[in-house]
């Protein structure tokens, strides 16, 4: 299995595919990651064949990031395989083992959640979401807020 990394002609590769003009961005892996959400998304809208893995694995580390920054804690895990996977929401955590609190899903259905475009009920309904242990409920935190607010000067 290619194990390429995410780089900036990777990305505008996919992104050309697609038919989208190049990332003109910072080449910074959480800008990449960034630039990675809105080329997956933008292939889902095309209707266009699932993109590269790296430019999936951006995404999903883009997304995971996000939940794991605006639900700090260790009590819950989520994971897309095999992708990445975090440690989030406060509360009481594991320290050895499989954590009581694991949810599993794949790469379309954690985009699909993260940005609104997917219910929690439905996807745990249809099982594309294995979740598992009292605190595996994540439709709290879902959709995700993509952008991060912009602090006010002082």
């Amino acid at each position: 299995m290619s194990r390429t990394p995410l780089t900036l002609s990777v990305l505008n590769e996919q992104r050309a595919a697609l038919g989208l003009p190049p990332y003109t961005g910072a080449d910074e892996p959480a800008e990449l990651r960034r630039a990675a959400l809105d080329t997956v998304l933008a292939g889902m809208e095309a209707g266009e064949a699932e993109p590269s893995r790296p430019v999936v694995k951006g995404a999903v580390r883009f997304l995971l990031d996000r939940l794991a920054e605006l639900a700090p804690g260790r009590s819950v895990e989520v994971r897309v395989p095999p992708y990445a996977a975090v440690q989030c929401i406060d509360g009481p955590h594991h320290t050895r083992g499989t954590p009581p609190n694991v949810v599993e899903m794949d790469a379309a259905t954690w985009i699909g959640l993260a940005t609104g475009r997917l219910y929690w009920n439905d996807a745990v309904e249809d099982g594309r979401v294995r979740a598992s242990g009292a605190r595996a409920d994540l439709s709290g935190h879902l959709p995700l807020p993509v952008d991060r607010a912009v602090a006010e000067p002082t």
